[in-house]
C-alpha cells in the first residue's frame, strides 16, 4: 500500500446548490472519504489516500484454504438437515451386524432389531421354540403329574421351579433383561401364593388375594423408579404380567391331585406333538388330538375315565396358546428355554383347576 502524508481539510472551497458558500465542515477521521456528495478531489493523489491497496497474500489466498481443509476432516452436519448416507467404501468397511441388532446408523438412530426389520419387510416375526424346549416342557409336566400323585408337598418342588422360570422368561420375552427386581417380585409373589394356599387349605381365594397385593407392590415399585414415564409404564405391565403368570401357576397346588396328573400329562404330550415338523395348521390339530388322547389314557389310570379327554384337551389347548406367546417377536434361545418351557404349563393351570373341580 502506498503511504501518503496525512492531510486534514479545514473546509470545502465550492458552492452549494443554491449559490451559497457552505459553512466549514467538521474534521473527518483519517482514512475515510470526506463527503458523500463530493464530486472529486482537487489533489489528484488525494483519492489514493482513501483507497486501500492490499499487496501480497491475503486471507482469501492463505487462511481460507486451511479452514476448508479443516472442514473436510471434521464435518458437522447442520441441525435440521438429514445426514447424507455414507459412501460405498464406508459401508463395505463397516462391521457386520450382530445376530440381535442391525448396524448402527451414522446419525445415531437406534439400531433396528430383527423383529422390526421383519415387520418392515413383511416377514413373520414368529420363531417356534423347537423340540428341545418342548422336551423340557414335557419333562417338567411329567414331574408335576408324578409329584401330584405323591402328595401336596412333593408337588411344591417342580411347581416352584415352574414359577421361577415363568417369571424370568416373561421378562426376557418382553426384551427387559436384566430385570432382577421385577423377576424377584414376581417369584416372591408366587411363593407367597403357595404359602397362602397351604395355610388356607388350598383355597383359590389365596391366589386372588396374593395377586391383588402384588399388583399394588408392582405399582409402588414403578412409582419409585426414576426412569421415563413410558419406560415405567412398560415395566409396570411386564411386572404385573410376570407376577400374575407365576401366581396363577399355583393353581396346580389348588387343584385336585388327579386333575393335575391328567392335565400335566395332556400338556406334555400336546407340546411334544406341536414340535413335530408339520405345517402349522396340521401341527395344531395333531397336538390337540394328542392332548385329548393323553387325557383319556391318564384318566383311565386316575379314575376320571373318559372325562379325562376333556381335561387333557383343555389343558393342551391352553398349552398351545402359551407356546404361541413364547414364539412371538423373534425370541432368543434364552427365551425358548425359559418362556418356551414354562408358559405352556403356566397357561394350563387355571383350566386344570376349573375342569378338575367340575369333573372330579
Amino acid at each position: 500500500m502506498t503511504d501518503q502524508p496525512n492531510q486534514q481539510y479545514e473546509g470545502y472551497e465550492g458552492y452549494g446548490p443554491y449559490g451559497q458558500q457552505p459553512p466549514p465542515q467538521p474534521q473527518q477521521p483519517q482514512g475515510w472519504p470526506y463527503q458523500q456528495g463530493h464530486q472529486g478531489y482537487d489533489d489528484p493523489y488525494a483519492a489514493q489516500q482513501y483507497t486501500q491497496q492490499w499487496q501480497g497474500q491475503t486471507w482469501e489466498t492463505q487462511t481460507h484454504a486451511q479452514v476448508t481443509a479443516a472442514e473436510e476432516t471434521a464435518y458437522l452436519p447442520p441441525q435440521g438437515y438429514d445426514v447424507p448416507a455414507p459412501a460405498s467404501a464406508e459401508v463395505a468397511d463397516a462391521p457386520a451386524p450382530s445376530s440381535e441388532y442391525g448396524p448402527a446408523t451414522l446419525a445415531g438412530n437406534p439400531r433396528v432389531t430383527d423383529a422390526q426389520r421383519a415387520r418392515a419387510e413383511g416377514r413373520s416375526p414368529i420363531i417356534e421354540p423347537g423340540l428341545q424346549p418342548a422336551a423340557l416342557t414335557a419333562l417338567l409336566g411329567l414331574l408335576l403329574a408324578g409329584a401330584a400323585a405323591v402328595g401336596t408337598y412333593a408337588l411344591l418342588v417342580p411347581l416352584v421351579v415352574l414359577q421361577a422360570v415363568t417369571a424370568a422368561g416373561w421378562f426376557r420375552l418382553n426384551g427387559m433383561w436384566p430385570a432382577r427386581q421385577g423377576i424377584a417380585l414376581g417369584f416372591a409373589g408366587a411363593l407367597a401364593a403357595d404359602a397362602a394356599l397351604l395355610v388356607s387349605g388350598r383355597s383359590p381365594s389365596a391366589i386372588l388375594g396374593t395377586l391383588g397385593v402384588w399388583v399394588l407392590l408392582a405399582l409402588v415399585l414403578q412409582l419409585r423408579s426414576h426412569a421415563d414415564p413410558d419406560e415405567r409404564m412398560y415395566g409396570l405391565m411386564a411386572t404385573v404380567a410376570a407376577s400374575a403368570l407365576a401366581i396363577v401357576a399355583g393353581g396346580y397346588l389348588a387343584a385336585e391331585a388327579d386333575a393335575v396328573t391328567v392335565g400335566a400329562v395332556g400338556v406334555a404330550v400336546a407340546i411334544l406333538a406341536r414340535a413335530l415338523p408339520l405345517p402349522t395348521v396340521a401341527s395344531v390339530v395333531v397336538a390337540s388330538l394328542a392332548g385329548a388322547g393323553a387325557g383319556v389314557a391318564a384318566g383311565a389310570l386316575t379314575g376320571l375315565g373318559t372325562s379325562g379327554a376333556l381335561l387333557g384337551a383343555g389343558a393342551g389347548a391352553c398349552a398351545l396358546i402359551g407356546h404361541r406367546v413364547a414364539s412371538y417377536d423373534y425370541p432368543s434361545r434364552f427365551v425358548h428355554f425359559t418362556a418356551g418351557v414354562a408358559l405352556p404349563l403356566a397357561a394350563a393351570a387355571p383350566v386344570v383347576y376349573v375342569l378338575g373341580r367340575a369333573l372330579v
